[in-house]
């Protein structure tokens, strides 16, 4: 290794050298050769000449020497400079002013000095600024002792004195601020602030003549000097960014086109800076900066190649010529980091054009080998050694005052190659010039430039910036001093230039342009004029200006001027550009010229790997493994949702995570990670995102168990020790109690586990962020949190007016003294206090991000010069520094981000400093018991309805279908309000939070149909009762007797030998148990009826439900086409289902139709059941919890094949025999299965596995079981009974016999001698208990105690048979008979008329609920007398059944109507053998029924009277008492007078009906009187009266005609619409159909798009302005008495030069091929379609300016049919109709074939070729990729081909899961799978919300 020092040479010569690096660009312009010396100086006394060319100028001697500029000509000037200098002299010997105009960089200023220093002239230089003001250029106002005085500003100073005014960036000034120069640059005159007036010098010299200068002087007017010139240096402004000039202002000027120099000129000068480089190397570089300097390179919009910059670069190649140029390049104009595609390939192109593509072959720096200071006469100074390849190359860098640190040794820097290679790169840049980093958020920036510093031993000065910042923040503020003089106090920046620190400029990607320029002379030319006259210079100008002038440093500080230190050094931090983004885009061509570029790209994964496990040593590995591998699989994805997750998973948050992990390893990554990226609140396609990355990860999502969770939460504070969950931390001790939160707070589980994650980051010292909607308690939890800690806090809350002032201090004046008070955050910094923002998310973003330094490094400047710091020892040696408490913690609360709370992005600027909580609404089952501590009277059924309906509510705003968020906020205070007015009604209470969206039609829709789904009444009336009506039961009549025979001889007959053998179990084979959740649908929401709730088994439209049973609260449903069984909880959300088709055996004639009973166990086997194939007598059991299944096989022979005469058992019309299953006693655990006209039961006892057959010598036709141990046998053919007792245990052995005993029936005596016998007919039901002794009294009307037995049969209402089975005496039958018998079987059929007659039915629907004394049957509307239901002139309802209720206390019959299923199963002759009716029922507790129809409508019936009435009541009491009276207003009087009140009336003891009147008591429709259906009476008080009802219009006083007319007149406009687009009124209808169905969706769109507008259109601070709020930071500027110290909102004009803002580009890709038309009939698909095309047509109506949107159609025709162009959008419904009209039809009549892939690719290039904003593919297809050959990949590939288009597929679901594989290959959240159509309209409304807010 050779190494090799630079020193060679004389000192001077090394300082002249040293001197010439370090000033890099600038100075180097001396080393230009050139041919002609036209520059001829000529004398050196006073009366010199300078002579350019043929032109001479005479030299005066400057009054103000110091001010002339010096060491800025060169050895020797290239010609076009020469040119330059000598046009800027004729225009100066005119008298003109000049306006040199050229592109960005340093040039311009270096000529224009040069001539000044040429012609010896002072020069007033004045960078503008968009924050310069006319004051800045004419007069400012300061104190001095208590006066104010005007001092004049440069403008003025250049006139009086006779200097030359230098402006700089004419472009930035504001438009207004200008023109104040006007008449001084046209006819040198102004008129000043303190009343003097300049002239100009010819008229001024005229007045003398005829005035003596003492009265000029008290005319105040002034002589402007003959000397003054004006040069003004300025951009073009079209090409470049800012405002034009002036016509005014620009005619005043001369203007000069100043380029960059000619390439030879250049070229000669690059050579002489280079010497080793090699020539060609050079040519080429210089070749490349000019082609992207062309016109051409402009108008493809690159940014000019800053031509300045490439001296300083070849410095650097000059030492080290085997770096690749590429490389250099790449830090000189950063291409891949500021240009999109396009530009990219264009640069890149120019690089190989010109050879300097060499980045991969030439070798690249490796690392900083060594520092070290060189010891000598030169301090600042230290040698770096670098290796590259093999070599190590030594160079000499400036360096700070500290001591210098080695390379890697520092505890808290991780090197990893990649930084230490940056490392390097950034020590050769720091040798020529000012270094940019440009890395994402958390990359590391800080604390490599931190690293940087300290190898180099510079103190750094970080310097945050922020949007609002003015340039006098950046350089100087106005402060006071003690005696009120005010006084100009330099900024953090300029100090640090005199003292010679490292600065970081934080953030330069925020702040204005126009601001930063005031920068460009600093950078360029380390040269510096500030507000109060100082001038900062640089170190050789500085040293020579000294020697010429022999002054001392004294005496130039008196004259303020002060060197630069020449260690000073910028370090600028920036995030990438946003490329295509109008307002991100900060790196322009003036950026471009001030620094070098370092690009901090992300770390390699194995890389980051060692930083996160050197800085947290114990974490554990496989958790970092996981973590690295998701997020390295998100950025490397081109899917912008990918990245903007990724950004969120930067490496300082991966640390974050990390520590968390390594302190808390039982903790789940995936909670980390949704932690970070606070998944809970993305929108629904990047969270669908994240859980598909994290899944291809393999981080499972841990599920926490309920059960887990109650036990662990709970919260103590013991010994000092407080403890939530199983994390403790000590209690603090505060000083300031009353400081310390205390607040209301019921603790549920949620809330604790938020606050137990709270507190671990909080141990871990990390400060918190809370993120969450609206009222879910982000405050409480906080407060609550803080209460327990014991901590004091500081409240701070932001708004949207926050400036970057308040957060910090408030100033206010006292006694003309500018005084600051602290805010709350400083406070807390003091204190140690906790400092909880709220609101955070309302302020702007710019100014919550100073919060970044303080939480990043603990350092913050504040506005009066003090800054905090973070570390003590620090601290104690600086002037005015804050130490930051160890204890301070901020704790910021911000709303989620998006709609509807539009706030900015907290979480997106600054949330990878915070440690993230997302705050959600409580658990259901958690804000039940938290509400109940709110409101403990508050009855749990209405709180249960709140939930529910405020949990659905919830999700809804999830998924967009609503906008507002509502939450536990709005819940407690309606709980609050019930629980102090118990008897205000539910329904108004809700109102006080709906009330809000009474005005939207739609919103209140969904409202109403939500709330009305859980069974809260809002908008019912408390009349609206609609109960069955009753009629009376006929009186019973005792029919005869029943005796049971037990005869000696027939008991020795009829003994019935049993056996007994073990089940044979096969199995358990496990099946899935799906679940899916259920809507279910209080039914009494508009009126109340008997029907309680209903929802709908997920079953297709073809299957069969065949049977019903209930345990408990659980309802088990089986249906036979294919077998399953659906399980669901009565008051449930959700019906578990198994699929049983495979088990059940299939024939070869495959007709084979099954017919299922199913019978649910009792404890201990809950959640069991047994189902039974009647045919097959197949018996199953399920368990239902685990999917297990097991066959029970009974009988011990061979499985006797059914008999197959007939292939199925419902075509034929005698039904066959098949087995039969009685399950009276399932909850007993056992079962009766016997086989019709067969002659022997089966009995099965589950628990003990065993199967006892009985023998019986008779036939069987049906068998109930009356009690456990008596059984009825019903004989076929002849219907004879039998009575079979058997022994209670079949086990027990002493009699292993049954006995049979025959009944007979005796009628009783007609007294007239007749007998007449019974008929004996089959019973269709019997009672397995009896009637409670008072039901049985009540029904037979005496007093009687018996055993008893209800029976029913086809030809009564009832039977109750009396003594009956225990007594042996006879029987007593008393039965309710009816006018007819009801038929077997059902009427004539809906379809096929009544030649179709069915036999017998499988299932009776007859059910006896005893406890209530009923019998419910359910009928089929032919067997109920509907005559006596409905009135004449009423068609009764279509029904699927009635249920007959025949109340046996009341003796009424009552038929409840039980509606029709919407949906059908096509199979009905099937359906006809499983019911009479089309629904099977089951008895549901102890008072109601369940019925399920056959289209899978499960409903819940409440019959029992009791129940209904007390529901009744709580139903009214949730409607409210609002019953029509008048309020009155009553006032209380000491004297016991009253007025007129209320009262009960007198009491008529005759008991007349009175109607009205104000007298009696129990009238009806009176006023002031107790009685029914009146207004005003203090009660209701019912004397039996039918009740007179104040007519509901008197109530309502809305009268008929005048709805009416509104009626007619919205008819009468909607006729004239239709009149003026010429649609016809069914063409209306048509559309109706379409846009109805998506009516709510574009109406949620259109609010979207309406409010991202408004936000658009936010206004903002104009500062500067002569009225409005007063702005702190002008305070001073007011003392001294100036005008425009006040700011005010306004509309921001868009910067000029600033790209367009333009639309975002939409294309709706819609299938319309043959198979959308073919298979609309069986789901909709191709409605849907048009539904959701009607969808983008009418929310994007009149928003053109920001969607250009077209829909293009393919099919088997082609992939671009078009079917709405993008100029020509459809402006009315007739047009838009005509579009789905174009789409119906040509999917009718087109070829068949599949194109989705081609138009989807044909759409992505065309979109892409398109300039817009943002471009969107949304591709509608009901594409059956496999069919057509089209792999999956290739599709996605189609997808993602362009990361510029976003592209977006919808698929119609196809068959089988297809849809669902097709979706696991694509992309995720860029395909979605709409398995029912209905969701079509809803997936493009989610595609919309996402990606359109993207942007916002």
């Amino acid at each position: 290794m050779h190494s090799r020092m630079l020193l060679k040479g004389t000192a001077a010569a090394v300082a002249a050298r040293r001197i010439r690096y370090i000033l890099g660009p600038v100075m180097s312009k001396e080393g230009w050769k050139c041919s002609a010396h036209e520059v001829k100086l000529l004398n050196t006394s006073s009366g010199d000449t300078v002579k350019l060319g043929n032109i001479t100028y005479h030299l005066k001697t400057p009054r103000n020497p110091e001010l002339v500029p010096v060491n800025h000509m060169m050895e020797s000037l290239p010609q076009t400079i020469t040119q330059h200098l000598r046009w800027i002299m004729q225009k100066d010997l005119l008298g003109q002013d000049v306006f040199l105009i050229g592109p960005p960089g340093p040039l311009r200023r270096s000529i224009a000095m040069q001539y000044l220093e040429l012609t010896k002239r002072e020069v007033e230089y004045v960078a503008l600024s968009r924050d310069t003001t006319e004051t800045d250029l004419k007069q400012r106002r300061e104190i001095r002792s208590g006066t104010a005085f005007y001092i004049d500003q440069c403008a003025v100073r250049a006139a009086t004195e006779g200097r030359i005014l230098v402006l700089e960036g004419l472009e930035k000034a504001e438009r207004n601020v200008l023109p104040v120069l006007n008449n001084l640059l046209e006819n040198r005159e102004m008129q000043l602030e303190d009343g003097r007036f300049l002239m100009s010098a010819q008229r001024f010299d005229k007045l003398l003549e005829e005035h003596s200068k003492e009265e000029l002087d008290a005319w105040k007017i002034v002589r402007v000097s003959e000397d003054f010139r004006v040069i003004a240096l300025g951009l073009p402004v079209p090409r470049y960014k800012g405002n034009p000039l002036d016509p005014p202002l620009r005619s005043r000027f001369q203007a000069r086109d100043i380029y960059y120099l000619p390439f030879k000129d250049q070229l000669e000068h690059l050579y002489k800076i280079g010497p080793n480089v090699p020539a060609e190397r050079v040519s080429q570089l210089l070749s490349f900066a000019t082609t992207l300097c062309s016109q051409e390179s402009a108008s493809i919009s690159l940014p000019d190649f800053p031509v300045d910059n490439l001296p300083s670069v070849l410095t650097v190649l000059n030492l080290f010529p085997m770096l690749s140029a590429q490389q250099l390049v790449q830090r000189l104009y950063p291409y891949e980091a500021m240009l999109g595609k396009e530009g990219r390939t264009a640069v890149e192109g120019v690089l190989s054009r010109f050879e300097l593509t060499d980045g991969s072959k030439k070798p690249s720096m490796t690392a900083v080998m060594n520092v070290e200071p060189v010891i000598g006469d030169h301090p600042g100074q230290a040698a770096v050694t670098v290796s590259i390849a093999d070599h190590s190359i030594t160079f000499q860098v400036p360096s700070g005052t500290r001591p210098i640190r080695p390379p890697n040794s520092s505890p808290a820097f991780i090197g990893t190659p990649t930084h230490d290679r940056l490392l390097a790169e950034m020590m050769q840049s720091h040798l020529v010039k000012d270094i940019c980093l440009i890395g994402a958020k958390g990359c590391g920036k800080s604390v490599i430039a931190r690293e940087f510093a300290e190898m180099l031993g510079y103190s750094i000065e970080p310097i945050m910036l922020y949007q609002d910042m003015t340039a006098r923040d950046l350089l100087q503020q106005r402060y006071t001093l003690p005696n009120g003089d005010t006084a100009w106090r330099a900024s953090p920046l300029v100090t640090a230039a005199q003292e010679g620190k490292l600065v970081l400029l934080d953030g330069i990607h925020r702040v204005n342009l126009g601001t930063l320029a005031v920068l460009s002379r600093l950078l360029h030319d380390r040269e510096l004029a500030l507000y109060d006259g100082t001038r900062l210079l640089r170190l050789d100008r500085y040293q020579t200006l000294k020697e010429e002038l022999q002054f001392t440093d004294q005496q130039l500080q008196d004259r303020s001027i002060f060197p630069i230190h020449p260690s000073f050094r910028v370090i600028a931090l920036a995030e990438p550009p946003q490329v295509s983004s109008t307002t991100q885009q900060w790196l322009g061509p003036e950026i471009l010229t001030m620094f070098l570029f370092h690009n901090i790209k992300p770390l390699a994964k194995a890389e980051e790997m060692a930083v996160l496990q050197g800085m947290v040593p114990n974490v554990p590995s496989e958790a970092v493994e996981q973590l690295l591998h998701l997020t390295h699989s998100l950025r490397k994805s081109n899917d912008p949702t990918a990245l903007s997750l990724a950004s969120s998973l930067s490496t300082r948050q991966l640390l974050r995570i990390c520590r968390r992990l390594s302190q808390y390893p039982q903790e789940s990554v995936s909670h980390a990670v949704n932690k970070a990226c606070l998944s809970r609140f993305l929108p629904s396609l990047a969270r669908l995102s994240l859980q598909k990355s994290l899944v291809n990860v393999s981080i499972e999502e841990q599920p926490d168990t309920a059960a887990e969770q109650n036990h662990q939460y709970t919260c103590t504070v013991k010994d000092g020790l407080l403890t939530i969950g199983n994390i403790s931390a000590p209690v603090y001790t505060a000083d300031e109690k009353m400081k310390v939160p205390d607040v209301l707070f019921y603790e549920n589980v949620q809330h604790m586990m938020v606050m137990q994650d709270m507190l671990k980051d909080f141990l871990l010292g990390e400060h918190l962020l809370l993120v969450g909607n609206q009222g879910v308690g982000k405050n409480k939890i906080v407060d609550r949190f803080l209460h327990l800690m014991n901590r004091p806090r500081e409240y701070l809350q932001l708004h949207r007016d926050t400036t970057v002032q308040t957060l910090t201090l408030q100033p206010s004046v006292r006694d003309g003294v500018i005084v600051y008070e602290d805010s709350p955050l400083v406070k807390a910094v003091k204190m140690g206090n906790i400092l909880v923002i709220d609101e955070a998310d309302k302020a702007p973003t710019n100014v919550t991000c100073i919060l970044k330094t303080l939480v990043e490094s603990g350092e913050m400047i504040l506005a009066d010069g003090r800054r905090i710091v973070s570390d003590l020892l620090d601290a104690a040696g600086r002037p005015n520094a804050i130490p930051m408490h160890p204890d301070f913690r901020m704790i910021v609360l911000a709303n989620r981000p998006g709609f509807p709370f539009l706030g900015n992005d907290f979480f997106g600027a600054l949330g990878d400093i915070f440690s993230c909580h997302a705050v959600d609404n409580p658990k259901p089952q958690q804000e039940f018991t938290m509400l109940k501590q709110y409101g403990p009277d508050v009855p749990d059924a209405i709180l249960q309805k709140l939930v529910a309906a405020f949990g659905e509510l919830r999700s809804m705003a999830d998924q967009g279908t609503i906008t507002y968020p509502y939450s536990t906020r709005e819940v407690v205070n309606i709980v609050k309000h019930l629980q102090k007015f118990p008897d205000e009604g539910l329904a108004n209470v809700v109102r006080n939070v709906f009330d809000f969206d009474s005005y939207n039609k739609d919103m209140r829709e969904v409202l109403i149909t939500a709330l009305h789904k859980h069974g809260i009444p809002i908008g019912a009336k408390p009349t609206s009762v609609h109960l069955a009506k009753e009629l009376p039961l006929p009186d019973y009549k005792m029919a005869g007797y029943w005796t049971i025979n037990q005869g000696g001889n027939a008991r020795r007959k009829l003994l019935c030998p049993t056996e007994s053998h073990r089940i044979e179990i096969k199995g358990p084979v496990f099946l899935r148990v799906q679940s899916y959740p259920s809507e279910r649908h209080e039914s009494r929401a508009m009126s109340f009826t008997e029907e309680r709730a209903h929802w709908q088994i997920p079953m297709n439209e073809v299957n069969i439900v065949c049977d019903v049973t209930t345990a408990n609260d659980s309802i088990y449903v089986a249906t036979c086409n294919p077998v399953s069984l659906y399980a669901m909880k009565e008051k449930g959300g959700s019906v578990q289902c198994i699929e049983l088709n495979d088990i059940f055996p299939h024939t070869i004639s495959g007709v084979w139709q099954p017919f299922v009973s199913v019978a649910a166990l009792g404890s201990p086997l809950q959640d069991q059941v047994v189902l039974h194939e009647e045919q097959g007598n197949t018996v199953l059991h399920l368990d239902l919890v685990t999917g297990a299944v097991r066959r029970l096989v009974l009988s011990q022979d061979k499985e006797e094949e059914p008999v197959r005469k007939t292939s199925n058992w419902w075509s034929n019309k005698e039904s066959q025999p098949g087995y039969k299953m009685c399950k009276e006693f399932a909850h007993k655990n056992w079962l009766l299965f016997y086989k019709e006209n067969g002659s022997q039961l089966d009995v099965v006892d589950v628990l003990e596995g065993q199967v006892h057959t009985i023998s019986l010598p008779i036939n069987l036709k049906a068998v109930f079981l009356v009690a456990e141990d008596r059984w009825l046998l019903i004989e076929s053919k002849t219907d004879r009974k039998f009575l079979l007792t058997k022994p209670m245990h079949m086990g027990s052995e002493e009699t292993g016999v049954c006995q049979l005993h025959t009944i007979t029936e005796d009628a009783v005596n007609t007294g007239f001698g007749t007998n007449s016998g019974m008929e004996a007919t089959a019973p269709q039901e019997v009672s397995s208990e009896q009637l409670p002794n008072e039901n049985l009294s009540s029904a037979l009307g005496q007093k009687i105690v018996s055993p008893n037995r209800i029976l029913c049969d086809a030809n009564t209402y009832a039977n109750v048979i009396v003594g009956f089975p225990d007594l042996m005496s006879p029987n007593e039958v008393y039965t309710f008979k009816r006018q007819s018998p009801i038929t077997e079987g059902r009427g004539p059929d809906m379809f096929f008329g009544s030649s179709k007659r069915t036999g017998p039915a499988k299932r009776v629907n007859c059910v006896c609920l005893l406890s209530v004394n009923q019998v419910v049957r359910a009928l089929s509307p032919t067997q109920v007398p509907l005559s006596d239901i409905f009135p004449k002139d009423i068609t009764p309802p279509m029904t699927a059944a009635y249920l007959e209720v025949t109340d046996l206390n009341s003796k009424k019959l009552k038929y409840i109507p039980v509606p029709r299923s919407s949906s059908m199963s096509p199979y009905t002759v099937w359906i006809s053998k499983v019911s009479d009716t089309d629904v099977v029922m089951a008895p549901l507790g102890s008072g109601g029924v369940v019925t399920v129809d056959m289209g899978g409508y499960v409903r819940l019936w409440e019959t029992g009277l009791d129940n209904l009435q007390r529901s009744l009541m709580d139903w009214r009491n949730m409607i409210g008492a609002e019953d029509g009276r008048p309020l009155q207003i009553t006032i209380q009087r000491d004297s016991g007078l009253d007025v007129s009140s209320p009262k009960h009336g007198k009491i008529d003891l005759r008991n007349a009906p009175h109607v009205g009147g104000n007298q009696w008591a129990g009238g009806t429709g009176g006023r002031d009187t107790a009685g029914l259906g009146g207004k005003g009476g203090p009660y209701r008080l019912d004397a039996g009266h039918k009740v007179y009802q104040i007519s509901q219009v008197e109530k309502d006083g809305v009268p008929d005609e005048v709805k009416r007319a509104a009626r007619d007149m919205a008819e009468k406009a909607f006729k004239q619409r239709l009149k003026e687009i010429d649609m016809s009124e069914y063409d209306a209808s048509t559309y109706d159909r379409f846009s109805g169905a998506v009516r709510r969706q574009v109406q949620s769109l259109r609010i979207i798009l309406d409010s991202l507008q408004a936000k658009g259109k936010e206004r903002q601070w104009l500062r500067n302005q002569a009225l409005g709020d007063l702005d702190d930071a002008k305070i001073i500027d007011g003392l001294t008495g100036e005008k425009a110290i006040y700011k005010r909102r306004a509309e921001l004009e868009p910067e000029l030069g600033s790209p367009q803002q333009k639309p975002k580009r939409l294309r709706v890709l819609a299938d319309v091929s043959g198979s959308m038309y073919r298979f609309n009939g069986v789901d909709g698909r191709l409605e849907r379609s048009m539904e959701a095309v009607c969808m983008v047509m009418e929310a994007l109506e009149s928003y053109e300016h920001k969607f250009k949107y077209d829909i293009i159609g393919h099919s088997g025709d082609g992939f671009d049919i078009e079917l709405v162009r993008c100029d020509k959008v459809p402006k009315n419904n007739k047009e838009r109709l005509k579009v789905l009209k174009t789409m119906h039809a040509h999917s009718q009549f087109c070829m068949s074939g599949d194109y989705t892939l081609e138009g989807t690719e044909h759409a992505v290039k065309e979109l892409a070729l398109e300039e817009a904003d943002e471009h969107f593919v949304i591709v509608l297809s009901d594409a059956n990729l496999e069919r057509y050959g089209i792999s999956p990949d290739r599709f996605a590939r189609a997808l993602t081909s362009n990361p510029q288009v976003n592209a977006f597929a919808v698929f119609i679901g196809s068959l089988g899961d297809q849809a669902d594989r097709l979706q696991k290959t694509l992309p995720a959240g860029r395909s979605f799978v709409a398995m029912d159509t209905k969701q079509i309209p809803q997936i493009l409304q989610q595609i919309f919300k996402s990606t359109m807010l993207s942007s916002a």
